[in-house]
């Protein structure tokens, strides 16, 4: 699997969370590059996990999608003579 990566803007934002996370459910301020840190840990550790739940989910929506779109295709079938 690729690493994850994230953009600039993306890794700030998060960086922002972890520090905003740790200052009002901890009472601890954190520095950048400790949130940095805890955020390239948790993708290296933690990120395979929440990645492949996503794929999960997306692979079962795709799944019911193509079923539904095979029983429209059922339901305008004309019958004919030939057996399936």
């Amino acid at each position: 699997m690729a690493k994850i990566e994230f953009s600039d803007r993306e890794k700030a934002a998060i960086v922002d969370k972890i520090k905003l996370y740790f200052r009002e459910e901890l009472d601890q301020d954190i520095a950048q590059f400790d949130a940095e840190f805890l955020l390239d840990f948790f993708s290296e550790e933690v990120g395979a996990y929440h990645y492949n739940r996503g794929l999960a989910d997306a692979k079962l929506i795709l799944e019911q999608k193509l079923e539904s779109i095979t029983d429209a295709f059922y339901e305008i079938e004309k019958p004919t003579d030939f057996i399936h």
